[in-house]
């Protein structure tokens, strides 16, 4: 199969940010590594509310079609942080191997790794992953998945070649 460019999103969760109060440097860092996957069709900053989020989430899958959504920030423990529970309400399905995969990563360098509940699943054609607020946490966890984003966006696409090799 030729090399497949894919549409892609990344909507930033943080109340300063959309405040204007914080530069999205989070937002800026997937944008530079997943450069290479196609190209960055939606990008937003807004609070954390869990409405709005599921508004944009599903306005991006359903009206955009697009092939990947990557979210930063809210995947912690605080009362505000509900980036989890926002995609939960729109996936069709979970891919737990991504999520389990950053986490497992990111528990060899902290222990607060155990903490995130971040997501990763499919709405309709559309592969959404939760990503953390931080800069330096996007780093290592998207470094994570992003080897396996191009096969998955594929499958996700229609990709009928077998897996094995």
């Amino acid at each position: 199969m030729n090399k497949l460019h894919f549409s892609i999103g990344i909507l930033t969760l943080s109340d300063k940010g959309a405040r204007g109060e914080r530069e999205d440097e989070s937002g800026r860092i997937i944008g530079e590594m997943v450069a290479s996957l196609g190209e960055i069709r939606r990008y937003e900053v807004i609070p954390d509310d869990e409405e709005r989020i599921v508004e944009v989430l599903v306005e991006w899958s359903d009206r955009d079609c697009l092939d990947l959504i990557l979210t930063t920030g809210g995947t912690g423990l605080t009362q505000r942080d509900i980036t989890p529970q926002a995609t939960a309400r729109v996936l069709d399905y979970e891919v737990p191997g991504m999520a389990e995969a950053m986490r497992a990563a990111s528990l060899a360098k902290t222990p607060h790794a155990m903490l995130s509940r971040a997501l990763a699943g499919v709405r309709r054609q559309t592969l959404i992953v939760n990503l953390p607020g931080s800069p330096k946490g996007v780093r290592e966890n998207l470094e994570v998945v992003l080897p396996a984003l191009p096969h998955g966006l594929a499958k996700l696409k229609g990709d009928p070649s077998d897996c094995a090799r």
